[in-house]
């Protein structure tokens, strides 16, 4: 009979027949909370019509409740230390596979091609924390290979994903999430649902990616997000001073002035007071203004 790690204690007994010690460099807290982790298949809305990505399966505890709830779980995991101790953990499972390499330096679209799934997937994946927003904007940029994303992330990047602006949550990563999807926190996660235990509190947050857009860019996206990134790069500058400052704008400060008026908005207003809809204005009307 395979071990279960179902809990703290059994997971630390796994952990130590196979030597295996966390490493902090790579964002290495296991979940062993069967709350938590009943929690997120349930806010992932698992079926077993389901084909789950999940990245980092750690030590296999919520691999196993995903896999017990979706047709089949397809894992990326970095460190191949967990090889044993995964194989142990897994094995009453014949749902599972498991992709050994960096979830940023690997082609989804072609894993799953290979892998002979068919898009869209759910993602379902405890973030370390040190590479939380890369992750989550390279699989923002692939929305279309995923129905959702059940993510858990630290409490303080949850609610910037979700904020409104106006508040001092508000800001890059917000816009750049509302851009692509519908955030909403889930499930709040303590400390203490993890081994080892971080110093954080945690949040689960559900995304749902959007089929196009809120907003209508004619010149691309990229100039919006160099819009949007130089808004919040010094947030206590007004957006004049902001995107003067920042050369992929290519504006200068009248040229802000002059959109501004056209928009009715303050001409010492900052970014955090621009909307998702507001800042695509205002970047479209700088591309006209200066012919970018």
């Amino acid at each position: 009979m395979s071990f279960s790690p179902s809990g703290t204690a059994e997971t630390r007994e796994l952990l130590e027949k196979y030597g295996f010690y966390t490493k902090k460099g790579l964002g290495q807290n296991f979940l062993t909370d069967p709350a938590v982790l009943s929690g997120i298949a349930e806010a992932a809305e698992l079926s077993e019509n389901d084909t789950v990505l999940e990245i980092g399966p750690g030590a296999g505890s919520l691999t196993r409740v995903l896999a017990e709830r979706a047709g089949r779980v397809l894992a990326i995991e970095l460190d191949e230390r967990l090889k044993p101790l995964l194989g142990e953990a897994l094995s009453d499972f014949d749902n599972i596979s498991i992709h050994w390499g960096d979830v940023l330096k690997t082609d989804i679209a072609e894993l799953l091609e290979r892998e002979g799934i068919v898009p869209p997937v759910k993602v379902v994946a405890n973030l370390p924390y040190y590479i939380t927003t890369p992750v989550l904007l390279a699989l923002l940029a692939r929305k279309e290979l995923f129905s959702s994303l059940t993510l858990m992330v630290q409490e303080e990047v949850g609610e910037r994903m979700a904020a409104q602006p106006g508040g001092k949550d508000y800001g890059f990563l917000s816009v750049s999430v509302q851009y692509y999807a519908m955030p909403e926190i889930a499930l709040k996660v303590p400390p203490h649902a993890f081994l080892p235990q971080p110093k954080v509190s945690s949040v689960v947050v559900l995304l749902k990616p959007l089929e196009k857009p809120p907003v209508a860019l004619r010149g691309g996206e990229d100039y919006f997000f160099s819009v949007v990134k130089a808004a919040f790069l010094q947030r206590r500058k007004t957006l004049a001073n902001a995107l003067s400052a920042y050369p992929p704008v290519k504006t200068g400060r009248e040229s802000v002035y002059r959109a501004l008026d056209e928009m009715h908005l303050d001409r010492q207003i900052r970014g955090e007071k621009l909307s998702l809809t507001q800042f695509a204005q205002l970047a479209e009307r700088l591309r006209d203004i200066n012919k970018v």
